[in-house]
């Protein structure tokens, strides 16, 4: 993916990934745990369930949808599993919305109707 301010170029498994990236952080709980983890690198398990406040069966299919999109990582360290956030991740989505932000500001394409 080649990404800049009047330039995107993306293939299907682009599309794909940055779709999968998105429906990653379309969740309140799943946005905590990652502010979390953005605070304390290397949580337990169990610590985000006690943060997030839900059941501990809701917060281990967030952690691992989370997990499957490649936002965060988990090492296992018997008998626990310390997560983070994995580096970079997040770039691809950061670079597309800031690519759409910049258009969006360009209103030479298009004219707005003057709503009185």
């Amino acid at each position: 993916m080649r990404m800049g301010t009047d330039t995107v170029l993306m293939t299907a498994r682009d599309d794909e990934r940055l779709a999968v990236l998105a429906k990653a952080l379309g969740h309140p709980a799943r946005l905590k745990i990652l502010m979390l983890l953005a605070r304390t690198p290397g949580c337990i398990g169990g610590d985000i369930v006690e943060a997030v406040g839900l059941a501990q069966s809701t917060v281990s299919e967030h952690l691992r949808i989370l997990k499957a999109a490649g936002v965060i990582e988990g090492q296992i360290d018997p008998p626990r599993i310390c997560y983070a956030l994995a580096p970079g991740a997040l770039a691809p989505l950061a670079a597309l919305i800031e690519t759409l932000d910049a258009a969006a500001s360009d209103t030479a394409c298009c004219v707005t109707p003057d709503q009185d």
